[in-house]
């Protein structure tokens, strides 16, 4: 098969364009938002607050928007989410612009409540896009249109973090807002081009409830998927250190918001590198211990970043986490996508958006959590620990995930 072969596709084309857009604006929205919070508060449990209230919005909409995400067409709902996130980058820029009225009064709590409604905005927004990817290219294709899926995605977290600090540095916060949500309106735009596609035939369950119920029987069935996605889980629940980086950077490594900015960058710099050479040369075999060795990769990673103190030295080990994360995107997303039947891809794609996507919030606050009762540095390595610690029981537990050779 040819490396680009899901590019045939113009919707496919239209609907990369589209995330990739989305996705560098979310980038530097977080960056931003996290060097704001951190200057208004200047406390490390502040940055996992800010993960906290975009969590708790996105996994209690979940299952309703995986059900919903399979009973009504997905174009709709990305385009409501689409422009719900341009709303709220827009309103804090307005904030901002008027720092008297909302800042200088009430400090970082206006930033929290809009982080808060992006969570609803991304918790309806990630089945609804995993769902409808599928149906832009033929099934053959799934494996490569994951790995440009994921080519693109890092592409744009390399770029958005590096460009969100240089944007604040440069032109100030809110300007930095302006831009982020004239690059979200963007991808409106590229969404709306893609051609509108029918919904598969509906599962039998009759009612909402037995319809997510039979969502969750199907993820916790299946221990292939099962595990893949308790990896991801547990590995981005407890290797938060990119949560806390404001706070080395200021605290450890002594640098302002350019050098933060590339540190944000760092891990989806070792992504993108990743992604673009399995683009072209993908995994054939050991998929499952393959999976295993680069979770245990991304542990040693995080430890390794958590005792560094040059900048040099941090910014390597996060490249490394970051090359060992896009392995596992990749090899996740290919299990799920193949496995999982075209009228259940919505319910399916919640739950994975609650154990992996919405993780990399909680695992935020956990990460604040920990910092304030351990301390920055110890907190990070414990997640380090812990991240070890389950890719060792994953490794016992799972036989099928470690003896899963290929997806075929």
């Amino acid at each position: 098969m040819s490396a680009h072969a899901a590019l045939q596709s113009r919707d496919f084309r239209f609907f990369l364009l589209a995330r990739t857009c989305i996705i560098m604006a979310i980038q530097i929205q977080m960056v931003v938002v996290g060097w704001q919070v951190f200057q208004i508060t200047k406390d490390e449990f502040s940055l996992g607050l800010i993960g906290l209230a975009e969590a708790i919005p996105a996994i209690s909409v979940a299952l309703y928007a995986g059900h919903l995400a399979d009973t009504i067409e997905r174009k709709k709902i990305i385009l409501a989410c689409a422009a719900l996130l341009v709303f709220c980058c827009l309103a804090l820029g307005f904030f901002t612009h008027v720092p008297a009225y909302f800042i200088h009064q009430y400090g970082a709590t206006p930033v929290y409540s809009l982080v808060f409604v992006t969570g609803f905005a991304r918790g309806f927004l990630q089945p609804a896009n995993f769902s409808f990817m599928p149906q832009l290219i033929p099934r053959a294709h799934y494996a490569n249109a994951v790995t440009w899926y994921s080519t693109m995605w890092e592409g744009a977290s390399v770029a958005g973090p590096a460009a969100g600090g240089l944007l604040i540095k440069f032109y100030g916060i809110e300007n930095s807002y302006w831009v982020a949500a004239a690059l979200m309106a963007c991808g409106f735009t590229a969404y709306a081009l893609v051609n509108r596609k029918p919904l598969p035939a509906v599962t039998t369950e009759q009612g909402m409830i037995e319809k997510i119920k039979a969502g969750l029987k199907f993820v916790f069935g299946n221990q292939i998927i099962l595990s893949a996605i308790s990896l991801d889980l547990f590995a981005v629940l407890f290797g938060g250190a990119v949560a806390m980086l404001p706070a080395f950077a200021e605290k450890i490594l002594h640098i302002g918001p350019e050098g933060f900015g590339i540190l944000r960058a760092a891990p989806a710099i070792g992504a993108v590198v990743m992604a673009v050479y399995l683009t072209y040369n993908p995994i054939k075999k050991n998929m499952g211990k393959i999976l295993l060795w680069c979770v245990a990769g991304f542990g040693f990673c995080m430890i390794g970043f958590a005792l560094s103190t040059i900048f040099w030295i941090s910014f390597i080990m996060l490249v490394g986490s970051g090359l060992c994360d896009s392995v596992s995107v990749i090899i996740r997303g290919t299990l799920i996508h193949t496995h999982t039947p075209e009228n259940m891809k919505g319910r399916v794609g919640a739950v994975n958006s609650m154990f992996v996507g919405s993780s990399n919030e909680i695992g935020q606050f956990e990460s604040g959590a920990a910092a304030r009762l351990m301390g920055l540095v110890p907190s990070v390595v414990f997640g380090g620990i812990m991240t070890l610690l389950v890719v060792g029981i994953t490794a016992k537990k799972a036989d099928k995930l470690v003896a899963l050779d290929k997806v075929e």
